[in-house]
């Protein structure tokens, strides 16, 4: 490979790196998301957010890839827990730092969808843990090889490039601290490629088709199936009691992966989670948010990306150039992220194939 080839496959590197960060963060908030001023305890990986009574959310800014963020709920016997993990390492990242808050046992882990950064630890969990999903997320983690397709397919792919990257950053780096930093994150970065390399995919153990009812002593926990939207199989974990209800990534405080997205129903699912009596959302990413009008924020920037989406497509742009093409600023305001034109492409491209099933 000649310099100039060498500069290029740096520079795309680069580039991955930079979109997979942004994937695997926790993300940054929209005008309806904020940080609560609730107990904070951070252990070595993870974060834990006192939100009420035995219930904390869980971030992680290591650069051990963590996945979404979880609910933990603490009950008087065992704990219940929302999402497992990216990795088997980050699950028992997780299990360990949990010490700090409990030592009482996850007895329950649910699964809010089947994506690889929710579910990749499942592996841990020994046959005392009941991993609970929605029947889709089985029947995806059971025949649907994940490990070959999106969005998992995509992360590991890019990992080598990745790696590559942060070994040139490192022998480029003069300040000794930089260096040191960036020397960590290669090592982090280099363990997750040997984990997602070995990872091996592991069904729920229990299922539900609409709703699923477990009482934790005197906590009622509700998982409910309020339509397909992100996927065809996403659970939301609501607290009645406490008011607090857990969305996975069927809403953020950030825009959401779509490249399973069943774009028209995602749009009336967000209006059934609206109906719902709650005061306080913890997703799968992002931050804690309290406001509803950040659920239709959302509504109105799937509308839109869908009627310029159909706009491109039927003037034969392919959906690759229709990513570039597509501007949502004008919900920045509400989604800070967004920082120009464009949208992920694998969402754009689901949506193309979206549409090609409606025309039929």
């Amino acid at each position: 490979m000649n310099g100039r080839m060498r500069a290029v496959a740096v520079i795309l590197a680069l580039a991955f790196l930079a979109a997979f960060s942004l994937e695997m963060r926790a993300g940054g908030q929209g005008s309806g998301g904020a940080r609560s001023s609730g107990t904070m305890i951070t252990g070595k990986v993870y974060t834990f957010e006192k939100i009420a009574d035995g219930v904390y959310y869980t971030t992680s800014d290591s650069p051990m890839a963590t996945g979404g963020n979880h609910t933990i709920i603490v009950g008087d016997r065992d704990v219940f827990l929302v999402d497992a993990g990216a990795t088997p390492a980050a699950g028992r990242a997780l299990l360990e730092d949990m010490k700090l808050i409990t030592d009482k046992p996850v007895r329950w882990v649910v699964n809010t969808h089947f994506h690889w950064d929710h579910t990749n630890a499942n592996s841990i969990f020994g046959p005392d843990v009941q991993i609970i999903g929605h029947e889709f997320v089985r029947h995806m983690l059971a025949d649907g090889d994940i490990i070959h397709r999106e969005p998992f397919k995509t992360s590991l792919a890019n990992m080598p490039m990745q790696v590559d990257a942060l070994k040139k950053q490192v022998a480029d780096e003069k300040d000794p601290a930089r260096r040191a930093t960036l020397e960590k994150q290669l090592a982090a970065k280099q363990a997750d490629w040997e984990e997602y390399k070995n990872i091996k995919p592991t069904p729920p153990t229990m299922t539900y088709s609409s709703k699923m009812t477990i009482y934790q002593g005197q906590r009622e926990i509700q998982l409910l199936f309020l339509g397909r939207g992100h996927t065809q199989g996403d659970t939301i974990v609501y607290l009645p009691k406490e008011r607090i209800v857990c969305t996975g990534d069927m809403m953020e405080t950030q825009p959401a992966y779509m490249g399973d997205a069943v774009f028209d129903e995602w749009i009336v699912t967000l209006d059934k989670l609206k109906e719902m009596n709650f005061d306080t959302a913890l997703p799968g990413h992002g931050v804690p948010f309290h406001d509803k009008s950040l659920i239709t924020a959302y509504q109105s920037y799937l509308k839109d990306l869908m009627t310029q989406v159909a706009a491109l497509r039927k003037q034969g742009v392919s959906a690759d150039d229709a990513a570039k093409k597509v501007d949502l600023t004008s919900h920045k305001s509400d989604f800070s992220q967004i920082q120009g034109p464009g949208a992920e492409v694998r969402g754009v491209r689901r949506l193309y194939e979206w549409m090609d099933e409606h025309s039929r």
